[in-house]
């Protein structure tokens, strides 16, 4: 009798409290609701210690939060949520940990896939966001596998960065960049190469692997990494170092950046239309100066990150108190105000997130100008 009057009041408290959170996130939605929050879960090693848990449990405990904050994003309205849960640098913490950390989430992510779980209640898609070529194969997976089952839900997006550093998205999306232009310029020249053959009834030959002079335009070849086309050199080696402008017959010629030489000849136009839109000069100290415009642009970069897939924070939390950013989506959070509550991430709870959206809500006009004149 006591065990079903205890069932029966503990059945009662969570229906008001159901029913005051729904009412609270009805109130907040006069305002505007964050469409991306991204948290940066810190401190469970921090709690592990403060409540005298086993080692490894601190993570286990962060799970469970995590749960609970995807719920009421969810129920918020809070379409893209993105967490940090796992660095590159955290591959050199202590290598039972790291193990613990890589079984952990193979663990939870079968439980994800699972029928009733909450990637199934929201039809949320699941993105695992980084090097994954980092993880190890069972990992690597797993991940895949959570990837594929989800791809087909579109009302909620959850992305997971693991073995994720900013610089490491960064330089990738370069290379990636690099790799695309050149291929297009490669394609380009090729079909010219065709039609250039055909006007003069002849094929572009290489003679000792050199391009005759008087078809050089149309030649592609590869010196030690490096893609010749005609008589300029492309390097395409993501950041390899820049090189120094040089001047010759008082003209200094620049490379352009992401894309450098050793020598830079006479510039020919065919060449121009492919590597750039156009030229720009200027006098420096009596001399022509003469700059290429860039191929890559911030388009190309932007398309090739790998959080490509949702638009930008709108917030971004950082449980602990900490207000680092810790190499986490630097790109991406250019205008995203940082919040950091004191609680430690296995600590945070509803009303912490209702802090976050007060704290977006009253800079949001700022926000939303600062972004507009960007």
């Amino acid at each position: 009798m006591g065990n079903e009057s205890s069932w029966s009041g503990s059945q009662c408290l969570s229906t008001l409290s159901n029913f005051f959170r729904k009412y609270l996130f009805r109130v907040l939605s006069c305002g505007a609701i964050p469409t991306h929050i991204a948290f940066i879960m810190d401190g469970n090693r921090r709690f592990a210690k403060k409540q005298n848990m086993v080692e490894g449990e601190g993570h286990r405990a962060g799970y469970e939060s995590l749960i609970s904050m995807l719920n009421y994003c969810y129920e918020l309205g809070v379409k893209y949520i993105t967490v940090y849960a796992f660095s590159i640098e955290n591959f050199k913490r202590k290598p039972e940990e790291v193990q613990y950390l890589m079984n952990l989430m193979i663990e939870k992510i079968d439980e994800l896939l699972q029928d009733g779980s909450i990637i199934n209640q929201y039809g949320m898609r699941l993105y695992f966001i980084g090097n994954l070529k980092l993880l190890s194969e069972e990992v690597r997976v797993a991940a895949e596998k959570a990837m594929k089952a989800t791809a087909h839900n579109t009302r909620a997006v959850l992305l997971i960065c693991v073995a994720y550093t900013s610089y490491d998205e960064i330089v990738h999306a370069v290379q990636e960049s690099c790799e695309e232009k050149m291929n297009n310029i490669q394609a380009e020249n090729t079909v010219k190469a065709g039609r250039n053959s055909t006007e003069q009834n002849g094929s572009c030959e290489k003679m000792n692997g050199v391009c005759p002079p008087e078809i050089q335009d149309c030649c592609i070849h590869e010196v030690h990494g490096t893609v010749i086309l005609g008589k300029n050199e492309i390097h395409c080696n993501g950041f390899s170092k820049l090189e120094t402008s040089e001047k010759k017959n008082g003209v200094i010629k620049r490379a352009v950046p992401g894309f450098h030489g050793d020598k830079w000849n006479e510039v020919q136009e065919s060449m121009q239309s492919q590597l750039s839109k156009g030229t720009i000069e200027s006098s420096e100290d009596g001399e022509t100066v003469r700059e290429i415009k860039p191929l890559i642009n911030l388009v190309d970069i932007e398309k090739h990150m790998y959080m490509a897939v949702a638009p930008d924070p709108d917030i971004v939390i950082r449980s602990s108190g900490e207000t680092r950013l810790s190499n986490f989506l630097l790109w991406q959070t250019g205008y995203s105000p940082l919040y950091s509550p004191a609680a430690l991430w296995p600590e945070i709870g509803l009303w912490h997130l209702v802090g976050v959206v007060l704290h977006y809500q009253r800079n949001y006009s700022y926000l939303q100008k600062k972004r507009k004149q960007s």
